[in-house]
């Protein structure tokens, strides 16, 4: 190999080392480059009475008085998990037990099928799916595949990429939600069940389901993000008690 030849490639390999250097510097960037849970909407959160916050291999277990439903949640992506404690919490106090999935890199698309290791570990009747924005097209995912353990699928601010079969589905969003729009709903809806049930919450908008402040590119809110959360949670167990 002459000097020419020898020159030209190491100028291609410093060239590709240098890619690979911004790519990885890029991508760590990008992944925790995040939305953090809201401290002062969690900082009671451990205290409820009634209701177990347990520190699980998968995340967050929300044990309430109930061995025969749970909720399994896939957070949203680049969203912290604990930021889905405040409504979570609130759905366990009406005796459902629940499950706050941690996600590699807050991607829920990372890890889909997480949930199995839940439903392997422990025992209920009733399994119910659930998750917010990104975090329900992974959970509308995993139904589909395993809708023979699911009894129900929940939405919030989110869509299934893929027709749902043989399981009841809710879907929640709010009216000011620029995140995901009424077209990008519109357009998802022949994934949908025949018999889906669907609730607009007004003036809602998609960052208020969780407690991580304002969301990028989200529309302003009309209502208080408790009220929001609380309708959200009402409409969750009629869900729950006619399925």
């Amino acid at each position: 190999m002459n000097d020419i030849m020898f020159n030209k490639i190491k100028k291609v390999l410093f060239t590709v080392i240098i890619l690979l250097i911004i790519v990885v510097s890029a991508g760590v960037y990008y992944f925790n480059d995040y939305y953090h849970a809201d401290e002062s909407a969690l900082k009671d959160v451990y205290q409820t009475e009634n209701i177990s916050v347990i520190n699980v291999d998968t995340g967050l277990f929300l044990d309430s008085e109930n061995n025969d439903t749970a909720i399994i949640f896939y957070p949203g992506a680049k969203v912290e998990y604990t930021a889905y404690l405040p409504l979570l919490m609130n759905i366990s106090k009406n005796n459902v037990d629940c499950f706050i999935v941690e996600m590699p890199f807050n991607f829920a698309l990372f890890a889909p099928d997480k949930a199995d290791e839940i439903i392997n570990k422990y025992n209920y009747t009733n399994w119910y799916m659930s998750g917010h924005s990104l975090g329900g097209v992974a959970a509308s995912s995993y139904t589909n595949k395993h809708n023979d353990k699911i009894k129900g699928l929940i939405l919030i601010a989110s869509y299934p990429n893929e027709k749902i079969e043989n399981t009841s589905v809710l879907t929640i969003y709010g009216s000011n939600d620029n995140v995901i729009t009424k077209d990008k709903y519109e357009k998802t809806e022949k994934y949908m069940p025949s018999n889906y049930t669907k609730y607009v919450i007004d003036g809602a908008n998609h960052a208020q389901f969780a407690s991580y402040g304002n969301q990028s590119g989200d529309g302003v809110a009309n209502i208080n993000p408790q009220l929001q959360k609380n309708i959200t949670v009402t409409k969750i167990m009629e869900f729950i008690n006619e399925v």
